[in-house]
């Protein structure tokens, strides 16, 4: 037989058999047929797929693990109508898979998408593919960029209710970022959102709503919605109760309608129409818990305004309000306590809220379990102690500020902020202070102090400062290791956190052994170099500096070189020397345990050592001063109090004459050793002294010296012969202690000057 042309062959097959149809090959088949050149054939396997992946999602799986996606993405461009369509039918169905829209991110299918949204045919599963992908941040990007907006916003106006669907859903989910918000409002977005709210469907009503309930947090956007009659679309919504449908979108357009209550002109518009006293009867008609929230919030915008306020006020929302706070369910009541917190900003809503017996159910509320009705409560407190003292004691009487001290311990930073922010606004009142003491407040702020939360470490330095007040709270602090916490404060970058932690400083050094306890952790270092800074210094942290030297007057007179005439040195005080600036200071305890070294010697003042402990020293001294009192009456000076301390013996010498005073110089020259002729100057070889005793007592910590010179000064009034003072401000005299002990010298006279140089 001879041999057969292939045209001879193919063409009695073709009229002996049909086609088989797609949809009976195997789906491995279909996929490698989207890349046949025959159209016939493409437009047959998109649909084949379509139908395939159309059954659920493990066939959608299939279909991406079988390399369908590729192909298709290429065909949504081809020149053939019918072969685009089918290809974005396929493609969007696939699409709603989450393993599919990962792929489809790879592949870079949305410049393609966006392109062809502008084909009627294709709108559809193009706007499905996007719906799909946008709920993904990158894809919501990439939308953006490739300008997928404007196309949406114009497809809200398709008669193909599906098509509205999909480029709304892609809409919703874009405006979850914010600059997407305001290009949706400045491409006239908001009427045709406000048009689908009259839409047959639900869904789209829910839709749009969502969309509008994040473009209406613009303000803007707000006074548009408010010029096209938004507010009149969603109070129809809200006074529509036929259907069940109606009442879920109520939720929902109460969102919006919160959104829209931020200004005032907003709140005069709703409220002329009757719009609040609506509100009200929402609140007040039993309703499932979503809507009363919705309510409530709405609600609380309006408290947001003063005027708007006193509108809420005339309603008498008070006592709506209080009576919310019982019922049982939590979301409602942690609307509620959210609205009362709006609302005692004014003064008249507070005090209505305390008539009504407001502060007793928010304390109770601090037992709840629920975390943000705490957090509501306690913000609601805050709110109400704040400047009142009748309410802090009020929330005293009811036991919250034990309730208020357990709140530090929980993991909410709001909680935390607000419980000690309301603590310390009682913890101005001594009797609640101590009451809030007893309680452990100090030992809970100690986690507070280790926050990163700016609002909590702001809050707890205050509660802090105003605690620390008294004296066994700055004791307890420093026994349960707080000052530690407190001086790494001031190393915050936050100048509210700086700025607190200075102010609780300056309160805690108020005694001496804090502000030596805060010392050893380098808050005197920290402070200087703030005060160092142009951009951190602070009238609070320069407050912190002076009350840690006063309290500290060792350090005070290292720094300084100076004490002034209020600094009284006690048993305790040391002279370690001029510090250089930006060193350490070194407590005595420390120093003590230094090994014996070639600086000079620290001085330790013991004041047994210098003056007798016999309480009859200071009797005859004071006798003696009364024998001369009438020889010398020229010399009195301006009568004041001084007092001399020794042990157990205080005495006070008044009007004592200049004679007196060189008496008491006299008896201090002789308890250091006696004066000096200053011919012999030259052979008072102390300092050589100083070191064989540094020796001798292996320590560095001896008397007094003083770089080799040292002086006194006083300052005292001087009178004339009539007893009257010749000047109001008192003259500074230099003593001398060393050669003529009890003379004295006015500051900056010859004398003088020769005295400091010898």
């Amino acid at each position: 037989m001879g041999k057969k042309s292939r045209n001879e062959r193919e063409t009695p097959i073709k009229e002996t058999f049909e086609p088989l149809p797609l949809e009976s090959k195997a789906p491995a088949t279909v996929v490698l047929l989207l890349n046949s050149p025959e159209e016939d054939i493409l437009i047959k396997a998109c649909e084949a797929i379509q139908t395939f992946a159309e059954k659920g999602d493990e066939n959608k799986v299939s279909l991406l693990g079988l390399g369908a996606l590729a192909p298709l993405c290429q065909l949504i461009t081809h020149n053939n109508k019918l072969v685009r369509r089918n290809a974005f039918m396929a493609l969007g169905i696939m699409a709603t898979n989450g393993d599919v829209k990962t792929a489809l991110k790879k592949l870079d299918a949305i410049p393609s998408i966006i392109e062809k949204l502008s084909l009627e045919v294709v709108h559809e599963f193009a706007t499905l593919c996007l719906a799909s992908l946008s709920e993904d941040f990158l894809c919501k990007a990439q939308i953006f960029d490739n300008k997928g907006l404007p196309t949406l916003i114009q497809l809200l106006s398709s008669s193909d209710p599906d098509v509205k669907k999909n480029s709304l859903e892609t809409i919703s989910n874009l405006v979850q970022v914010t600059p997407n918000r305001l290009v949706v409002h400045e491409l006239g977005g908001i009427p045709p959102l406000l048009q689908l709210l009259n839409s047959e469907f639900p869904v789209i009503q829910h839709l749009a709503l969502k969309t509008l309930q994040h473009v209406t947090t613009d303000r803007d956007a707000n006074k548009t919605f408010r010029d096209k009659q938004g507010f009149e679309k969603l109070m129809g919504i809200l006074t529509n109760v036929v259907g069940i449908w109606f009442s879920d979108l109520h939720a929902e357009a109460l969102h919006v309608l919160a959104n829209c209550l931020s200004d005032s002109e907003s709140v005069q518009l709703i409220h002329k129409s009757g719009g609040l006293t609506k509100l009200m009867e929402f609140v007040l008609t039993p309703s499932v818990p979503e809507i009363r929230s919705g309510v409530i919030k709405c609600i609380t915008r309006v408290a947001q305004s003063s005027e708007s306020c006193k509108v809420l006020h005339e309603q008498d929302v008070e006592t709506v309000l209080v009576e919310l706070l019982s019922l049982e369910n939590i979301g409602v009541i942690t609307s509620a306590c959210q609205a009362v917190a709006a609302l005692t900003f004014h003064l008249n809503s507070k005090e209505r809220f305390r008539e009504l017996g407001c502060i007793s159910v928010l304390v109770q509320l601090l037992s709840r379990e629920s975390l943000a009705l705490r957090e509501a409560a306690t913000q609601a407190l805050s709110n109400f102690t704040h400047n009142s003292e009748s309410n802090a004691f009020e929330v005293y009487e009811e036991g919250g500020d034990k309730l208020l001290v357990q709140q530090l311990y929980q993991s909410c930073p709001k909680i935390v902020a607000n419980s000690a922010a309301t603590l310390c606004n009682m913890a101005e009142h001594e009797i609640i202070r101590c009451s809030i003491l007893s309680h452990g407040a100090i030992q809970a702020l100690l986690e507070p102090l280790k926050s990163t939360v700016t609002q909590v470490l702001v809050n707890t330095a205050h509660c802090l400062a105003v605690l620390a007040s008294d004296e066994e709270a700055r004791t307890e602090l420093v026994r349960v290791g707080g000052l530690q916490l407190l001086v790494n404060l001031l190393q915050s970058h936050s100048k509210e956190v700086l700025h607190s932690a200075c102010l609780a400083v300056n309160v805690c050094a108020s005694d001496e052994p804090t502000a030596v306890e805060m010392c050893k952790f380098g808050a005197l270092e920290i402070l200087q170099e703030i005060n160092q800074s142009k951009t951190r210094r602070n009238s609070f942290s320069e407050l912190a500096v002076n009350s840690l030297l006063n309290s500290n007057l060792s350090f005070k007179y290292s720094l300084t070189s100076s004490l002034a005439s209020t600094d009284i040195i006690t048993c305790g005080f040391y002279d370690a020397g001029k510090a250089r600036p930006g060193q350490r200071m070194l407590t005595l305890e420390e120093l003590s345990k230094q090994p014996v070294n070639q600086r000079q010697a620290i001085i330790f003042v013991n004041k047994a050592t210098v003056f007798t402990d016999s309480p009859d020293f200071f009797s005859n001294l004071l006798c003696f001063f009364r024998k001369k009192k009438e020889e010398k009456q020229k010399d009195y000076v301006q009568p004041e109090e001084i007092r001399m301390e020794n042990k157990d013996f205080i005495l006070k010498v008044s009007a004592f004459s200049l004679f007196g005073f060189a008496l008491i110089f006299r008896l201090v020259s002789e308890a250091m050793g006696g004066a000096v002729e200053k011919e012999k100057m030259h052979e008072f070889s102390w300092i050589l002294h100083l070191s064989e005793l540094k020796i001798q007592l292996q320590s560095n910590i001896l008397y007094p010296h003083d770089y080799n010179r040292a002086w006194n000064e006083v300052l005292l009034f001087s009178r004339n012969s009539s007893n009257k003072l010749h000047s109001s401000q008192p003259c500074r005299y230099i003593v001398d202690l060393v050669h003529q002990p009890g003379n004295l010298f006015p500051v900056n006279s010859p004398a003088a000057v020769q005295y400091q140089t010898i």
